[in-house]
């Protein structure tokens, strides 16, 4: 398995099942994301990209096909298991912010940190760093009524790198935002793509998937277009 890749999916279906009736959502997708990749999903309701997104992010199981994180089949792990990857190496920002209304913009970041062994601490120190590298260092006592979407979204991202992830799942993340607060958000991703992480966003604006390194068209559960060769081999 070559060493710069990250993730990567062999023959993908996921298909759920609903009073009787199955609907298959992905049909064998196969694809690769590497280490510092900015990757766009995109097209048109009920594609399957955000499925795509969540078994990536290992939100969701595939019905079929294989899962390898940095070469490791973890396609057949527990639950348990699972759900430590994902919060040892994975961050999620979403349309919907997520932001507990009551606890300050520092909690708020502070939270994936807490079920980790890391002390307290050490996470508030990392926290209070984090906000200002998103500018928000004189907001940390805020709660999220007193910020603006932009903001919030700002601290949602905050939030998703707390635990240092190698790979940040965004859906939608300028959903809710204006077209200049858009802007500043997904400039905030592309900077923190170009320091190491993976991203993975899921967007239906041509503008925001501009920022992508590389988009993936998807069209009824298939793969259209990888949108290039992907990490190399090697």
């Amino acid at each position: 398995m070559a060493g710069s890749l990250l993730i990567e999916l062999d023959r993908v279906e996921k298909t759920y099942v609903q009073a009787g009736v199955d609907t298959r959502v992905l049909r064998g997708v196969s694809l690769a994301v590497g280490r510092g990749e900015f990757v766009a999903l995109q097209g048109p309701s009920g594609s399957g990209k955000s499925t795509l997104l969540h078994i990536l992010g290992l939100l969701e199981r595939p019905t079929a096909g294989r899962y390898l994180l940095s070469g490791e089949d973890v396609s057949g792990f527990a639950d348990d298991r699972l759900s430590e990857l994902r919060n040892r190496h994975f961050g999620f920002v979403f349309q919907s912010f997520y932001l507990i209304p009551y606890a300050s913009a520092l909690e708020n970041v502070l939270l994936p940190g807490l079920y980790g062994p890391e002390s307290r601490r050490s996470l508030e120190h990392r926290a209070q760093e984090l906000l200002a590298r998103v500018g928000l260092a004189d907001r940390a006592s805020f709660k999220p009524s007193q910020l603006s979407g932009g903001q919030q979204q700002r601290v949602a991202i905050a939030r998703a790198l707390i635990n240092q992830p190698a790979v940040i799942f965004a859906d939608e993340p300028t959903g809710q935002l204006d077209s200049a607060t858009s802007a500043e958000i997904m400039q905030l991703l592309a900077d923190i793509c170009t320091q190491g992480a993976s991203i993975v966003m899921v967007t239906h604006d041509e503008e925001t998937a501009a920022f992508a390194q590389r988009r993936i068209r998807i069209l009824d559960g298939r793969i259209l277009d990888n949108g290039g060769p992907g990490p190399a081999e090697g």
